[in-house]
């Protein structure tokens, strides 16, 4: 199973930009997706969540800015950025628990995109 996420880049203060990270291998089902998020110098945090049948958790700090959304049929997950500002500067990493079979699975991590936001 590989996650490949795009979507990164730079962007200036207050500008948007959207992450798609999509899930591919030998796939049973997706579960919850995410995505997080590391600045330099600092540990991994949770940015937002996703259960497959839609329920959305947020960190604190991006509610109202950021929306997670995802395509069951496309093993996908989005994360629309808007309001950008420099404390959203990071690698962002997708995650998904993903059954290979009816009753085994796994989490799997994204290898991370670039976001830099410039004030």
């Amino acid at each position: 199973v590989q996650l490949q996420a795009s979507g990164g880049g730079l962007v200036q203060a207050g500008g948007s930009l959207r992450l798609s990270c999509a899930a591919s291998g030998t796939i049973f089902r997706v579960d919850a997706m995410g995505w997080y998020r590391q600045a330099p110098g600092k540990q991994r945090e949770l940015v937002a969540t996703i259960t497959r049948d839609g329920t959305m958790n947020y960190a604190d700090s991006v509610k109202g800015r950021f929306t997670i959304s995802r395509d069951n049929a496309a093993n996908t997950v989005y994360l629309q950025m808007n309001s950008l500002n420099s404390e959203d500067t990071a690698v962002y990493y997708c995650y998904a628990d993903v059954r290979t079979t009816r009753f085994s699975g796994m989490g799997y991590w994204g290898k991370g995109t670039q976001v830099t936001v410039s004030s």
